[in-house]
């Protein structure tokens, strides 16, 4: 199909976005019931339409591409590494004040370059909340965890965040990312002062208001339980890199350079390195679940309704934004974005509502047609280093604008909501991003893209 798809097939998206926002707010007892029947109402409200214009057999390429190819290795990451987070647990009589949940913040942080932004997030979310459960004011807590561990640290290296590691494969070298870290740096020194600040002042107000952590012993003792869960993270971590390294080895290629795998319908094949993957992920959440005792499991307060919530959500975002994807793939080359600044927030922007991967590697084609002489060599041509951070940057500092805009922002947030944490709304969590991520992207572009 080379004829641009109509704009109005992205209204299912929109659709499907606007329920995500506005139905937990207004009927949230009948969102929480009803959330698969929405998504298969607005997933057929794109899946007719687009087979009545483009037949069937597109129709069946199309979505059967998302859910193979894209959905399914980020629901089985997600879900090997929720399994395997949620059976380590840390105890100890370390309590949430504003130094310790910075230092805390400032780690995961640094820990999301190491074993990416899910992997950090689902190994420190359940402590976060532990160590400050005797607090009331702390919703505040987890949006900066949000938008730290979950985005913004992943962005030294191609295991962080996928967009990074699509870059990778396509000819940006390994350690390459480790000059976003002057970036990082000011942006966590920043991101740090503010929560800090805004973390004493609630913390003050708990104070004055009774509440007291439950330290019963003096000084600082902290026990990690399910500690060998870490080998298996670290077998997810492997599995992610494989499936990056292997599709450019000899053996993994046919005759014409495609990489081999299961076919599944007209050109939408199950690749051998994604088989591997999830088959390394799988086999990990399995060996954890029968090394560990059920009793971490209970203690970290563990239930499947997280992971159920973003399986049921993500398959119908995943689908309906096939449109916008296509519309920004055949008109991003003629944009007229062609400045670090411009494709930086271009780059985010549309990664804060779009998954951040697909928009990445419109934006990295797009520089790599624009005919620089200098630069890093990659398959997609030559692109500038200052282009090519903007890039980067704006895929993966910006999806911590919306709670989608990035795989565990959502998962963050339910596991926080079943804990008691009361999270702001889809909308409301935008003004805490608007209010205190903008400032820091203007800053950076000011400082680094102009």
């Amino acid at each position: 199909m080379n004829e641009l798809v109509a704009p109005w097939l992205c209204i299912p998206f929109a659709g499907l976005l606007l329920c995500i926002a506005v139905l937990p707010l207004v009927k949230a007892e009948w969102w929480e019931k009803h959330q698969p029947h929405a998504v298969a109402l607005w997933s057929l409200l794109f899946i007719i339409p687009y087979t009545v214009k483009y037949g069937a057999a597109a129709s069946a390429e199309t979505v059967l591409e998302c859910v193979v190819n894209d959905y399914l290795t980020f629901i089985v990451l997600l879900f090997g590494l929720f399994c395997v987070s949620g059976n380590i647990t840390l105890n100890g009589d370390l309590a949430g004040s504003p130094r310790v949940n910075t230092i805390f913040l400032l780690i995961g942080t640094l820990l999301s370059s190491c074993i990416g932004t899910t992997g950090a997030s689902m190994l420190m979310v359940r402590p976060m909340i532990k160590m400050n459960s005797w607090r009331r004011h702390k919703a505040h807590i987890m949006i900066f965890f949000i938008f730290m561990i979950s985005n913004m640290g992943g962005c030294l290296t191609p295991i962080g965040d996928p967009p990074l590691l699509m870059g990778f494969m396509r000819g940006v070298p390994f350690f390459w990312s480790m000059h976003l870290l002057p970036i990082l740096l000011l942006n966590m020194a920043v991101l740090s002062v503010l929560f800090y600040f805004l973390d004493r002042c609630n913390y003050r107000k708990d104070i004055r208001e009774g509440q007291k952590p439950d330290i019963r012993k003096p000084g600082t003792e902290i026990r990690l339980n399910g500690a060998h869960n870490i080998l298996f993270m670290i077998m997810i971590v492997a599995a992610v890199i494989l499936s990056g390294v292997l599709p450019g080895l000899p053996a993994f290629a046919d005759a014409q350079g495609n990489v081999r795998g299961i076919h599944i319908f007209g050109e939408v094949r199950l690749s051998f390195p994604a088989i591997i993957e999830i088959a390394i992920i799988l086999l990990a959440a399995f060996l954890s679940f029968k090394t560990t005792d059920a009793k971490i499991r209970t203690e970290n307060h563990f239930t499947w309704g997280a992971i159920r919530e973003v399986a049921v959500l993500f398959i119908g975002i995943f689908i309906t934004m096939q449109p916008a994807l296509m519309l920004l793939k055949a008109l991003g080359p003629n944009l007229g974005i062609s400045e670090p600044y411009q494709m930086f927030w271009a780059t985010g922007l549309l990664s804060s509502c779009l998954d951040n991967t697909p928009t990445y590697l419109v934006f990295l084609t797009t520089a790599g047609t624009l005919g620089f002489t200098e630069g890093l060599a990659t398959t997609v041509g030559t692109i500038s280093v200052k282009m090519l951070t903007a890039i980067s940057c704006g895929a993966v500092f910006m999806g911590a604008n919306t709670y989608i805009g990035n795989a565990p922002n959502f998962m963050v947030k339910s596991i926080s909501d079943e804990n008691g944490i009361r999270m702001p709304s889809f909308f409301g969590y935008i003004l805490w991003s608007f209010a205190c991520l903008i400032p820091v992207f203007l800053l950076d572009t000011l400082v680094f893209f102009l």
